[in-house]
């Protein structure tokens, strides 16, 4: 197991997980392979597979290459005055996942052979998404090693 930290954002991986925390800062130009963007908050990709060095908030450019024994899990943070809202009402880490939470239709772009979960949470005054994808034929032994990864996520107050 590997510890990553950053961000508020602790979590034990397995070995040989690729895995990153990170926040943008605000960019407001623009440049032919990257656009303007607004500055983010806390966001952790982690994957048991390598993932290309450019990628969304939500890993686009990551599941593209994504096999099918390949898991994804995305930890997006909203702004924390939106943790009060409806949508972020679940108060902490919404677990354990199971196989019936996944769906084509929740992953942000379809993929053929992957299902996505998306859930909106609040934990330690902020505000979350968890996104995770896997890959359909491994679907039920992906989503046990999701939950054990979540199972040591330890989220803090900034």
């Amino acid at each position: 197991m590997a510890l990553i930290s950053g961000g508020g954002i602790e979590v034990d991986l397995p070995s040989g997980w690729d895995a990153e925390i990170y926040q943008r800062t605000a960019s407001t130009t623009g440049s032919p392979t990257v656009g303007a963007f607004e500055k983010t908050n806390a966001i952790l990709h982690a994957a048991n597979f390598a993932m290309p060095s450019l990628r969304g908030d939500f890993g686009s450019g990551a599941v593209e290459v994504m096999a099918d024994t390949d898991l994804l899990i995305v930890l997006f943070e909203y702004n924390s005055e939106d943790s009060g809202t409806p949508l972020f009402e679940v108060q902490g880490v919404p677990l354990p996942l199971s196989p019936d939470d996944f769906d084509p239709s929740q992953m942000q772009r379809p993929m053929r052979g992957l299902t996505g979960s998306q859930r909106f949470f609040n934990a330690a005054g902020r505000a979350w998404c968890l996104y995770v994808v896997a890959a359909e034929t491994e679907l039920s032994s992906l989503v046990s090693v999701a939950n054990d990864v979540l199972a040591t996520l330890d989220l803090q107050t900034t």
